[in-house]
């Protein structure tokens, strides 16, 4: 059986796209049905607060320092490396929210073998459909729409803190192998990937975790990290 553990942001670009480079990989790989993956938390910002109206093109401008025209052309080369993974980002659309009530979902989506629906529902509510993924309602309607009970979805948006302590935990957790942005695999806790690598990177290593091959790190790709550099 080979472990995969993914430490990542539903924010996170690279993220997303480095899910699907991973799926692609799995795809091709004799032994997948031998692969286990579990969805960790990472926190970009734990900080950043909510705002419905301002334009994740404007928030990162005012962040990061960049002209309008520097983020519109940053986040279209994002745009386009996605569309090559199938994926329709659309930051026009994006609504900045804080993702720590969208991680509370997710643990709860672990415990009912359900992360990587949910996981994949919130980055596509995030980067393509344009809804809050800080608004109640809208981690009501993922959470049944994956399956979720409906009881325990409304206990968990109701209670701030349910599974709160896990994600933080979870996120720190990610230094300790090392992790200095996401997203971040490790395999079996010996082998680890860092970014959104080539697929063929990640049969590569799926092929050498599985064969037993000497530990490896290959070089990082594109990341998000903690200090709000993408």
């Amino acid at each position: 059986m080979i472990q995969i553990e993914i430490w990542s942001d539903v924010v996170c670009p690279f993220c997303y796209i480095g899910k699907r480079r991973l799926e692609r990989a799995l795809a091709g790989f004799a032994h997948a049905g031998q692969v286990e993956i579990t969805w960790r938390s990472f926190l970009l910002d734990a900080q950043l607060v909510t705002e419905p109206g301002k334009s994740i093109n404007q928030h990162l401008s005012e962040r990061k320092g960049w002209s309008m025209e520097q983020t519109r052309e940053i986040n279209a080369y994002v745009t386009e490396m996605a569309a090559g993974e199938g994926l329709d980002y659309n930051f026009d659309k994006v609504i900045v929210a804080n993702s720590v009530n969208a991680h509370r979902l997710l643990q709860l989506a672990k415990r009912n073998h359900a992360g990587d629906q949910v996981k994949d529902a919130l980055m596509r509510a995030y980067f393509i459909e344009g809804r809050n993924i800080d608004d109640n309602k809208t981690l009501q309607a993922i959470g049944e729409a994956a399956g979720l009970p409906a009881d325990s979805v409304e206990d968990l948006v109701n209670d701030e803190q349910q599974f709160r302590r896990q994600v933080f935990n979870e996120a720190a957790e990610a230094g300790h192998f090392g992790a200095r942005g996401v997203p971040f695999f490790v395999f079996n806790r010996k082998y680890a990937i860092s970014g959104a690598q080539p697929v063929e990177a990640f049969s590569q290593v799926l092929e050498k975790v599985y064969n037993e091959s000497p530990a490896i790190i290959t070089e990082t790709g594109d990341t998000c990290t903690s200090d709000g550099d993408c």
